[in-house]
């Protein structure tokens, strides 16, 4: 048994180092933390991002039975006007496409009712994305044609992600390379007007940031090069951390797996697609890949926020989904003709939901101090710019919180807002949550307390 010293030291190591200067960090291990200094778990955000809307009929409650809208240009945007349920908490229906949640409605609240400003001036998509978690209320930011500035995630890195290896983190599952919009449409982070957070896009080139790894001539994979240190640190754990670290170390090994698997099948379809390989590649994999690389920095401590974009807006790259489209498709295209592709879509969007579900299974899976999971201990949102492809519409958006927040959140209903209540009182609501007291974001009107505990 190490001594309580020994314990420090590697607490604040809490790595695992390999070939090359490649490092491995270790998840809240309780046998190697000071037993009187016990880790007080560290409350995290994320976001999950579905570009151009969702099918209404499928998502929101008591809409299965709305006509299908027809398409508007770019830049004309409609509003939304129903019979939306009744303002205040309700319990939980899960539509269709809500169905894949069930399974976690204890973990989730269900935000609907929620709107945007469309500032006149540019594209409907680009803003959708740009400015979903803009600090900048509409027609105040003059340095920019778009109402952006500093977004939620930085403005959350800020205050909870000095201690972290990286203060944020930008996925997007775009690894397209026919480029025809501007950056507006395919990032969702920004440090300020003008200035886009990068995302990373190839899961390769997550894995190698996380990890510090090197190209080697005989080991490409992290848990190739620690793994005599691997069974060395294991052999110093107790029983519960073994379990835990075992478990961990096979999630790493999992995804390195995945990821060789997806390189495979870059390089097979690269044999006999001359042109489009990349329209061919099943995207289901790729977005899990992406996810569980987040998930991971999220565990490890790497990081404490996270933005993971499933795709870009308005693009009308083709993309195949294995088991779920005939073909590959753009998904944009499709949004504009509900009436021709509303299987397809309603298929597209029950499997972005599952994916989100699967994320959350895998962080109420894994334990933390003080007999929490990572899911007790974040805020994840999953989310979209706009409340209907068709029409562009900036109000009534789809909107799922979940995680406890470190127990600041109330979970399992379904929050019907007031018509016109902005999407920013919802982010303000989530600041306060972290315990970062602010008065007004963007153009919030008051903070939406009813997810507050």
């Amino acid at each position: 048994m190490k001594n309580d010293a020994q314990a420090q030291q590697v607490s604040r190591r809490r790595f695992l180092g390999g070939l090359g200067g490649s490092l491995l960090s270790l998840p809240c291990l309780e046998s190697l933390a000071v037993a009187a200094q016990a880790e007080v778990p560290a409350v995290r955000m994320a976001f999950f991002y579905l570009p151009n809307g969702l099918v209404r009929q499928g998502f929101f409650p008591g809409e299965s039975q709305r006509a299908l809208p027809k398409a508007t240009s770019q830049n004309d945007v409609w509003r939304f006007v129903g019979e939306a349920a009744p303002v205040g908490s309700h319990p939980l229906t899960f539509t269709p496409t809500l169905d894949p949640l069930q399974k976690m409605k204890e973990r989730i609240t269900l935000v609907t009712g929620l709107d945007r400003t469309f500032q006149q001036g540019t594209d409907s998509h680009a803003q959708a994305a740009s400015c979903f978690l803009s600090s900048c209320a509409p027609y105040t930011e003059l340095r920019s044609a778009y109402p952006i500035d500093r977004t939620l995630d930085h403005v959350v890195g800020d205050q909870i992600g000095s201690t972290t290896p990286f203060p944020t983190l930008e996925l997007s599952c775009n690894d397209a390379k026919d480029n025809v919009e501007s950056i507006y449409f395919d990032n969702m982070s920004w440090y300020g007007p003008g200035h886009v957070a990068p995302s990373l896009r190839d899961p390769r080139q997550v894995y190698d940031r996380l990890f510090s790894t090197r190209s080697h001539t005989r080991y490409r994979n992290i848990t190739d090069l620690v793994l005599d240190n691997a069974r060395d640190l294991e052999k110093q754990l107790g029983v519960a951390d073994r379990h835990k670290f075992g478990e961990y170390y096979e999630s790493i090994r999992s995804i390195e797996q995945r990821m060789d698997k997806i390189d495979a099948m870059k390089a097979e379809v690269a044999e006999y697609r001359t042109e489009r390989p990349g329209d061919h590649l099943p995207r289901n994999e790729y977005i899990h890949v992406m996810g569980d690389l987040l998930v991971t920095a999220l565990q490890a401590g790497l990081t404490n926020v996270g933005t993971l974009m499933v795709a870009p807006e308005r693009w009308q790259t083709t993309n195949q989904y294995e088991g779920i489209l005939d073909q590959p498709r753009s998904h944009h295209a499709m949004s504009h003709n509900q009436s021709e592709f509303i299987d397809d879509l309603l298929k597209l969007d029950h499997f972005h939901v599952s994916a989100f579900t699967r994320l959350l299974e895998k962080m109420d899976s894994i334990e933390e101090a003080g007999g929490t999971t990572l899911l007790d201990n974040i805020i994840f949102t999953l989310g979209a710019g706009l409340g209907d492809g068709s029409t562009h519409q900036y109000n009534d958006l789809p909107l799922v919180v979940a995680g406890g927040g470190g127990g600041k959140l109330k979970q399992g209903r379904h929050i019907q807002c007031e018509q016109g209540t902005p999407l920013a009182n919802l982010w303000l609501a989530q600041l306060h949550a972290l315990g970062m007291e602010r008065k007004h974001y963007a153009d919030s009107t008051g903070t939406l307390s009813s997810i507050l505990a």
